[in-house]
């Protein structure tokens, strides 16, 4: 059965593949293709660049939803794109036969656990996996009130119903940065929705903004409310505070380099109290984000510092203080960090015992541990030793360009080699392999050879195979 489906698999892109070689014909055989061909010859016409077949593919296209999937292209991506955009029908034209163009769902986001189309099994909503729930602009929305007003009776007849725009739908993930090509498309996408008198929903779930002053007009057009992954560069806190606030359904935010002057107390806490309000947030990452002291100056005025479903957390080069770290030990969301990062912040150079509170806070559910280049001292990792090991759940922990000597690296090996579940390490280079400590150019490489000769030897002496441990040097 399945070598059946294969083969049949194989002429079926064949047969695309042939259909290709004329693009005139090509499009001119579409109203008479068979069904079973459009998924083949989209994904060869794709792969391919073949703008003028996508084009006129999308505008008869027999399905109700069209993924991009895993489909990806290297060269021209705006225009190909453009070109499948360019085949919906806008104002959409409702076809009466069962046989014509059918589509209300256009997804262009790559994504590999998606299908070029959904499995038809009905005629009832929702028909797409993949359709956006959230905006009062959706085709879930306008379907639900469409319902309701056929149960109130208030439409006089069910062709007085049909008569209506059918709404669609274009799902996207948006990248706003300066450069001349992705303002284009913008521009593209902003026309293509105000030529649609509304029935056209654009659904941007991936938001990627590069300068918030550079795109605040694009960012009032945008139904911000769609949006679960947004990630901001170079805006002051403020103005992210006020995005937040539109973006109430996030799952993951990441902020970098944001105006040290704006993260003041009175700033910091208005943006404290709204990022507790992301009922959905799972993942926070902040980078270059000046947070020394801020959390602990916060803990009076702000109840809880984490949101309530947060998961993952990132903070490298926050400047935290061992006073902040304090802080996230008393957070009752830390009880449910499954990957934590701190790297890049010298947490260590006053007190040990903020972070061993934490870790032993996290020990239950912690996974993925970063803690690079904090200034870890021998005595430190010591004493830090005991709640590490406690991380049962552990399995990925990265702790490089660290000043660790070599008996304390054992010590550490040793205890960890009981922790089944934890696989990766990443170690500092000990110091005795520099001349001058963690400086460029005085790496010893045979007293390197020398130490990962000796872990590897200690490893295999534990029964420890299945563990990588790797140095950033190798």
């Amino acid at each position: 059965m399945w070598m059946h489906q294969k083969a049949t698999a194989t002429l079926l892109e064949l047969a695309a593949r042939s259909l290709l070689s004329n693009e005139p014909a090509a499009i001119r055989a579409l109203e008479e293709l068979p069904r079973d061909l459009f998924v083949p010859l989209f994904i060869a016409a794709f792969l391919g660049g073949h703008k003028k077949i996508l084009t006129a593919m999308v505008r008869v296209w027999p399905f109700r939803c069209l993924h991009v999937g895993t489909l990806s292209v290297r060269e021209s991506y705006y225009e190909i794109v453009e070109a499948v955009i360019d085949g919906l029908q806008i104002p959409p034209v409702q076809s009466p036969s069962s046989w014509g163009p059918k589509l209300r769902i256009l997804d262009l986001r790559q994504d590999l656990d998606c299908e070029t189309t959904c499995l038809e099994t009905g005629t009832t909503f929702p028909f797409c996996f993949q359709c956006c729930i959230y905006s009062r602009h959706s085709i879930l929305k306008l379907e639900e009130a469409r319902h309701r007003v056929r149960c109130l009776g208030i439409v006089n007849s069910e062709s007085e119903l049909q008569s209506a725009q059918e709404p669609m739908e274009l799902l996207v993930d948006l990248s706003l940065s300066d450069t001349l090509r992705a303002k284009q498309f913008l521009s593209f996408l902003r026309s293509k929705v105000e030529q649609s008198f509304g029935s056209l929903h654009l659904c941007c779930r991936d938001l990627q903004i590069d300068k918030m002053s550079a795109h605040r007009s694009i960012l009032q057009f945008l139904d911000l409310g769609c949006v679960d992954h947004l990630d901001v560069g170079e805006a002051d806190l403020s103005e992210v505070t006020t995005l937040l606030a539109r973006t109430i359904h996030l799952d993951s935010l990441s902020l970098y380099n944001i105006a040290f002057k704006s993260c003041q107390r009175k700033n910091f806490r208005t943006f404290l109290n709204r990022l507790g309000r992301l009922d959905n947030l799972q993942k926070l990452i902040l980078s270059f984000f000046h947070l020394t002291d801020q959390l602990h100056k916060q803990t009076a005025q702000v109840r809880e510092v984490l949101p309530p479903q947060l998961d993952t957390l990132c903070l490298p080069l926050c400047g935290l203080s061992d006073r902040d770290v304090t802080v996230l030990s008393q957070s009752s969301q830390a009880t449910h960090l499954r990957l934590l990062n701190l790297s890049d912040n010298q947490i260590f150079s006053e007190d040990y015992e903020p972070f061993q509170t934490l870790l032993e806070k996290v020990s239950g559910t912690l996974q993925h541990l970063e803690m690079s280049n904090c200034l870890i001292t021998d005595s430190a990792l010591s004493a830090v030793l005991p709640a590490l090991s406690q991380c049962s759940h552990l399995r990925v922990l990265s702790f490089a360009f660290n000043p660790i000597t070599m008996p304390v690296l054992t010590s550490l090996l040793q205890h960890l080699a009981s922790s089944m579940e934890l696989k990766h390490v990443v170690y500092p280079v000990p110091v005795h392999c520099y001349e001058q400590w963690n400086f460029r150019g005085s790496l010893d490489p045979r007293k390197l050879a020398e130490v990962q000769a000796q872990v590897k030897a200690m490893l295999q002496a534990v029964q420890r195979d299945d563990m990588t441990w790797t140095t950033c040097a190798e």
